[in-house]
């Protein structure tokens, strides 16, 4: 990463509490309780008898007790991430929304087992300290990966050890299921699920798998690094054994939006630019229009103040299709010219397109089922999105075709104004949805304001 090296001239990390070559390598000695052998440190077993037949059981204790604790003190005083890596977690709006997007993503949906209020906010806030570690390049757990007892789990599963932060965001989100089950209150938040969170009608065309779709609590992990977005994902899964289990999750690489205007725009699997006219985190005033959320009209909504709505959908691509298709006709499906990403109506990439202009037939240079007439603002009454989605491929069907495509995030304000409308009418009306595309997964979750040092994911809901 340009100007941000990972520890020095190593270009990694400083890996807490790695061991030095030991010249035996037996088995551990049963009386340790961390992964550390006396030897590797300088001290064998009969040196310390030594001293313990001089006397010193004292001074043994106290000399064992630090060897064997030399990897949990490493674990607990290890160095942050370079500060250009790190994303801080706390702050007033969670991050992973106007961050500039990152390059990888893994985001999970869970589903909420336990029907303990105090065992739910536990996990929240053995969850928010879990996060504010990862996103600071730290194991999980006051051990992590190699300083706790040698004989128990470890605490983090150290595959980021050498990794550091890599820009890593976590987001969370509340799903309807998290407020009821089978038409009865959940966890003593009766009255507390927003109006916004409603539950999405079946658009036409929906070919939903129960599997992809739902969830009571959603994280979206995006990360530089993929394996540093697994990682979180992973160890949130672990820290909530028994309370949560996974409903579904997605990998996802290429960005296909960019957030800031620091960020090139990039393309999807069609081979497409996509997000051109994204909301952009310098935007503030129309992010404050169309992104963050309000207080709502009742006082048991008032947590929502400040948050946002996450729509998620995964939307496979007919590839092989869209490869047998002529460029014309992909350029006119899109609206857009597959180089450039300047509108069929003329202009450079971010022209605002022109979709009155005709060519020499009469008809529009826009055709008037291209994707950027009906997803634009101009259609549907001026509302906009924060899109933040990326490129999947999970192999193949089994019948020989990709399974891929575009899962499709994005963040508003209210999805009863700012996604459902639009996306009733490109269901209906985009030949590009209508022909190549196929929603299989969705999800709709709140997703409160960030929180403070002391606080919790969440905390303003069980206030």
């Amino acid at each position: 990463m340009s100007g941000c090296p990972f520890g020095g001239s190593t270009g990694q990390m400083p890996d807490a509490g790695t061991p030095e070559p030991a010249a035996a390598a037996g088995p551990p000695d049963a009386a340790a309780s961390v992964n550390t052998s006396l030897p590797r440190r300088g001290m064998s077993r009969r040196g310390l008898l030594s001293l313990a037949g001089a006397g010193g059981a004292g001074a043994v204790a106290g000399l064992a007790a630090g060897f064997l604790g030399h990897d949990a003190v490493e674990a607990a005083t290890a160095p942050l991430a370079p500060a250009c890596d790190i994303i801080p977690f706390h702050g007033d709006r969670q991050a992973g929304i106007v961050t500039p997007a990152q390059d990888r993503l893994h985001i999970a949906a869970f589903d909420v087992v336990t029907e303990d209020r105090a065992g739910l906010i536990r996990l929240l806030k053995d969850w928010t300290a879990a996060a504010a570690a990862m996103t600071e390049g730290r194991g999980t757990g006051s051990g992590g990966a190699v300083g706790g007892p040698y004989d128990a789990p470890p605490e983090d599963t150290g595959e980021t050890l050498d990794l550091g932060a890599r820009k890593l965001t976590l987001t969370f989100g509340f799903g309807a299921g998290l407020f009821e089950k089978d038409g009865k209150a959940r966890f003593g938040l009766d009255g507390c699920r927003p109006d916004a969170l409603i539950d999405l009608p079946h658009f036409p065309g929906d070919d939903l798998q129960p599997g992809r779709t739902g969830g009571d609590i959603v994280v979206q992990a995006c990360a530089d690094d993929p394996q540093v977005a697994v990682h979180a994902i992973r160890n949130l899964s672990r820290i909530g054994f028994g309370q949560t289990r996974v409903r579904w999750s997605q990998l996802g690489f290429g960005r296909t939006s960019s957030t800031s205007r620091s960020q090139t725009t990039p393309r999807n699997l069609f081979g497409f630019k996509d997000g051109t006219s994204n909301l952009k985190a310098e935007d503030t005033a129309l992010l404050d229009e169309h992104v963050w959320a309000g207080p709502g009209t009742r006082p048991d909504e008032a947590w929502m103040a400040g948050g946002t709505y996450l729509v998620a959908r995964r939307i496979r691509m007919h590839i092989e299709i869209w490869d047998r298709t002529s460029l014309r006709e992909q350029e006119g499906l899109i609206g857009r010219t597959k180089g450039a990403g300047s509108p069929l109506s003329g202009g450079e990439e971010f022209t605002d397109p022109d979709f009155d202009i005709t060519g020499h037939g009469g008809e529009p240079l826009i055709p008037l089922d291209a994707h950027v007439r009906l997803a634009h603002a101009s259609r549907n009454d001026g509302v906009k999105m924060l899109r933040r989605g990326y490129n999947y491929a999970d192999g193949s069907d089994g019948l020989g075709h990709l399974d891929a495509g575009l899962f499709f995030i994005a963040f508003v304000t209210d999805p009863r104004t700012h996604y459902v409308p639009m996306q009733l009418a490109m269901a209906k009306g985009d030949t590009l949805a209508l022909e190549y595309l196929k929603h299989t997964g969705s999800g709709l979750f709140a997703v409160p304001p960030g929180t403070g040092a002391g606080g919790f994911i969440g905390d303003g809901l069980f206030a």
